[in-house]
């Protein structure tokens, strides 16, 4: 387990650095009478994912957590089963993708992964699988003006661009 949190911090760490070199390609500073610059808000996540990974390997070479103290296998053979369907079922979403489109693919995934490996409510479940692809429709399409893969269900969404775009 020290192990792998060790290697995965850096790993990440690597690529938060790899993001911020990228994202400075673009203005990543506050552009008058335009707001934030194109390459902002990768470079701030990226930069923050960066101290993130900083303090992990730091609390990990000290022994400060639970995990950096742990002498376990990374990934115990009971848990490789539940990967296993979980590596299916993402695989699955993100072929559907194609046909029925993002907003349909991944609530399905959520309802299958919250409710069947979550084991959790069905009142849960259909909050997270319905609010889910709502939020990142307005959120993408609508603020962001990025248009997400949509399959053959784009006809459905025709009504909702006349409303709000």
């Amino acid at each position: 387990m020290r192990r792998a949190e060790l290697v995965m911090a850096l790993v990440l760490g690597a690529l938060s650095v790899y993001f911020m070199v990228k994202s400075a390609e673009l203005p990543i500073g506050w552009i008058p009478n335009e707001g934030p610059g194109g390459g902002a808000f990768p470079f701030w996540l990226s930069a923050g994912m960066l101290v993130c990974c900083v303090c992990i390997t730091l609390r990990g070479l000290l022994r400060q957590s639970p995990v950096s103290r742990s002498t376990e296998l990374y990934l115990n053979p009971s848990a490789r089963g539940t990967i296993t369907v979980v590596i299916v079922a993402l695989t699955l979403m993100i072929g559907s993708i194609h046909i029925i489109g993002i907003y349909f693919a991944v609530p399905l995934f959520l309802l299958y992964y919250v409710r069947v490996m979550g084991r959790h409510n069905w009142l849960l479940s259909l909050g997270v699988s319905v609010s889910a692809p709502v939020v990142s429709f307005f959120f993408f399409e609508i603020a962001l003006r990025i248009t997400l893969p949509k399959g053959y269900s784009e006809p459905l969404f025709y009504p909702l661009y006349d409303i709000f775009l």
